[in-house]
């Protein structure tokens, strides 16, 4: 009788020299395939891929493969038929027939070079994880620019050139979002109410009536709009920056601009005074939605005082409503905020200001405007930056406890604020 340690030694022994031998001849057999193997004849034939795979490109040919197709304003070769291209291209790429209504791409950007201030280029980047905040939460694509795309188009007009670069690199987008660096997203949970808009191809924020009644080149802030990605907006672009530095014209649009606008101050032509100029034009202003009803970028000094009534207001909401107390993955927030509307309804004074734009702070250069100390742009700026990763922080366990102090955390208990 073999014994029990006996019967073990040769069991494993057999296995090891049966897998050794194994081994062995899978070395050999893959050596000897190397030799003999057929080879695979090169082909110059397109991949073929799912319609599904939003990676996928059609072979078809059409606007990208145009040798005249120019990204630049100002081109000698302008779009046209640009609304016709984009269908086709579309119908090319059926994967992003989903949601191409609604489709947002953001555009944001800086200076190509390093911040003056010693802290700007830490705000800009503060200010841009906010910005990547909110799209993330809402599936939007984000574009941040820092080249001069059109080198005579410098400060406030570079922005008109990467709106532009960014309606021809993506055509699956129904919306592009200017942003600028300055502003920061304070109520993460809204969703831009787009059915509002059907009819119109440009949204800012103003006053329609004081613009109207009284000129003011400040009635509507260029900073932040929203641009239907369309042949109007394509057109829209080039005549409004006709009126840049890089037109042989820049000269005379400081002085019309000038005498339009009995309460601007300097004499140069800047593209919130030829937007404007342009809106009140019949032409382009019938297709340029002014919106008032929400804080599409609400002015800092008056949307930072507001934040510790607001916040005592959502946590009483909170501790009323067991829903807006569950725990939730981030990626089903949106259900949440549906919540959230529904309980804010009517209660618009109540509501977070959905985008604080520091208009004259200038965090990259430090040159802030003299009616406010650069100590308040800095505060505030940090203030509206913790309160809002206090919204994003949520979905991951953790608050701030203090939005004057962006450094300290606490986790969250469970079923908070109950």
């Amino acid at each position: 009788m073999v014994s029990p340690d006996h019967s073990h030694f040769t069991i494993a022994s057999t296995f090891r020299l049966g897998g050794a031998a194994l081994v062995a001849f899978m070395f050999i057999w893959t050596i000897c395939s190397s030799f003999n193997a057929t080879p695979i004849p090169p082909t110059t034939t397109t991949p073929t891929f799912t319609a599904s795979f939003s990676h996928y490109d059609s072979p078809e040919r059409n606007f990208y493969d145009d040798p005249k197709l120019s990204y630049s304003l100002g081109s000698s070769h302008p779009m046209k038929g640009w609304d016709e291209k984009r269908q086709e291209w579309l119908k090319q790429h059926p994967s992003f027939a989903s949601g191409a209504l609604t489709r947002i791409v953001m555009v944001t950007g800086s200076q190509p070079g390093p911040c003056k201030s010693p802290i700007g280029d830490h705000l800009l980047l503060k200010l841009f994880k906010n910005k990547v905040d909110y799209c993330r939460h809402h599936g939007i694509d984000i574009f941040y620019n820092n080249a001069l795309l059109h080198p005579q188009m410098f400060f406030f007009w570079a922005k008109s050139a990467a709106v532009r670069a960014t309606m021809l690199a993506h055509p699956e987008a129904e919306w592009i979002w200017w942003v600028d660096s300055d502003a920061a997203f304070t109520d993460m949970d809204f969703v831009l109410p787009l059915r509002r808009y059907d009819h119109h191809n440009m949204v800012v924020y103003g006053w329609d009536n004081v613009v109207r009644e009284k000129h003011t080149w400040t009635g509507i802030n260029a900073g932040v709009f929203l641009l239907r990605n369309s042949q109007w907006a394509l057109d829209f672009l080039e005549v409004w920056a006709s009126m840049g530095p890089q037109s042989p014209d820049y000269e005379k649009w400081g002085k019309t601009q000038n005498a339009f606008f009995k309460d601007k101050r300097y004499s140069v032509s800047d593209d919130q005074s030829g937007l404007i100029y342009l809106y009140l034009n019949e032409k382009w202003g019938e297709k340029i939605y002014v919106e008032e009803e929400y804080y599409f970028q609400g002015y800092w000094a008056v949307t930072v005082p507001t934040f510790e009534n607001v916040t005592a207001r959502y946590t009483e909401i909170e501790r009323s409503v067991a829903a807006l107390r569950r725990r939730h993955a981030e990626k089903v927030s949106e259900g949440y905020a549906r919540v959230w509307d529904e309980q804010l309804k009517g209660k618009g004074s109540l509501r977070r200001p959905f985008v604080t734009h520091f208009t004259g702070c200038q965090p990259c250069s430090g040159d802030n405007n003299p009616i406010y100390s650069s100590k308040s742009c800095v505060d505030d700026l940090i203030k509206a930056l913790t309160f809002a990763d206090n919204q994003v922080l949520r979905n991951y366990g953790y608050m701030h406890r203090d939005i004057n102090d962006p450094s300290i955390v606490n986790p969250l208990p469970f079923n908070y604020p109950a």
